[in-house]
């Protein structure tokens, strides 16, 4: 269960209830709603395969449409749909070259949630 502290005039904030188990929020650990929903929708534009293999390309280097799609095995319009989905959410950002577009990711920070987030998964896998 979540708690929503509104603060007078300002944001309201979600905060966990205590538990034996876990300690009750300190005041520095909470959150206003509008940053843990930005969160959770960055967190959704991540949560496609394809998007966590383009985001994995991009960490090793700055690429077009069509190398991802030679690289993933993916159809054009599917890596373009894909990357308008990453572009909108803030993880990759686009420059055009001639008739090409550049993408790559706005910064590292973004890498790191899908590489700890693959990690994760791979370590778990072998228990």
């Amino acid at each position: 269960m979540f708690v929503v502290t509104p603060d007078a005039g300002s944001s309201p904030e979600l905060t966990l209830p205590h538990s034996a188990d876990r300690p009750a929020v300190r005041p520095a650990e909470t959150r206003p709603v509008q940053t843990l929903s930005a969160a959770g929708d960055l967190l959704r534009a991540l949560a496609a395969p394809v998007r966590i293999a383009i985001v994995l390309e991009l960490r090793e280097h700055d690429r077009c449409v069509h190398e991802l799609v030679e690289t993933l095995g993916v159809a054009q319009p599917l890596i373009s749909q894909h990357l308008r989905v990453l572009k909108a959410a803030g993880v990759v950002r686009g420059e055009r070259h001639g008739r090409e577009v550049i993408y790559r990711l706005v910064d590292e920070h973004l890498s790191h949630i899908v590489v700890d987030a693959v990690a994760h998964v791979e370590e778990g896998a072998g228990k």
